[in-house]
């Protein structure tokens, strides 16, 4: 029976695959993989040869319809991101939402998610929380901001290490310098690191040193 496995991949270090999504990338026909080169790496360290086929954010809406109608011959197929869960902040929804439609059935797999490290390490209240991911480069930022800027939950966001300064920036502007805020960067890798303060303080520290890597940003809700 045709099926669309949802799997996460490691989000740094290559040991928190699990056994489960190893297997399913054995057995399924094929792979959707957001970059064939960097899953190829993963691919090739737990020597699994099944067939890749490109799936990325610039291509997901004109290939949705022939992934659709492989899914409806029988063929099964596992959907994997760079790294961490699909559809988290990575394509992945469009095509679950199709299979819905379509009445395929999808199983998503537990795993690798940066974001919940990156929370629990904050030392912010994590009983309840709103995931952000990233914001608005340009139209609808400042919208965005004076919005949030009223949550009271804790916040957590998706950075890039360019836009870091900028962005902590705009967090002293619109959410005060004193609120707390929590920077994690390459969770899981060898230079894993967790800085944490006021906005004022992060923003310093990362001003004199310029940041490399993924990036989780986790701030305290309104008081």
């Amino acid at each position: 029976m045709s099926k669309l496995y949802i799997v996460p991949t490691p989000i740094g270090n290559l040991k928190d695959m699990t056994f489960r999504a190893i297997e399913v990338l054995k057995d399924v026909d094929l792979i959707l993989a957001e970059d064939t080169r960097t899953s190829g790496k993963l691919l090739k360290h737990y020597e699994i040869s099944t067939q890749m086929q490109s799936h990325h954010m610039h291509n997901e809406h004109k290939t949705i319809e022939t992934i659709i109608r492989k899914l409806k011959s029988g063929t099964t197929v596992a959907l994997i991101s760079d790294a961490g869960t699909p559809a988290i902040s990575d394509p992945g929804f469009l095509l679950s939402r199709a299979c819905i439609e379509e009445g395929i059935a999808i199983e998503c797999l537990p795993g690798a998610t940066a974001f919940v490290p990156a929370l629990v390490n904050s030392g912010l209240p994590n009983d309840k929380f709103v995931f952000e991911g990233f914001l608005p480069v340009k139209k609808g930022r400042q919208t965005r901001l004076l919005l949030l800027a009223e949550e009271t939950r804790t916040i957590i966001f998706y950075e890039s290490p360019h836009k870091l300064v900028k962005t902590l920036g705009h967090f002293c502007e619109y959410f005060g310098e004193d609120r707390t805020v929590s920077v994690s960067r390459e969770l899981s890798k060898l230079f894993e690191e967790t800085i944490r303060g006021t906005a004022k303080e992060v923003l310093e520290y990362y001003t004199n040193k310029p940041p490399k890597g993924e990036i989780v940003v986790v701030v305290g809700g309104k008081k």
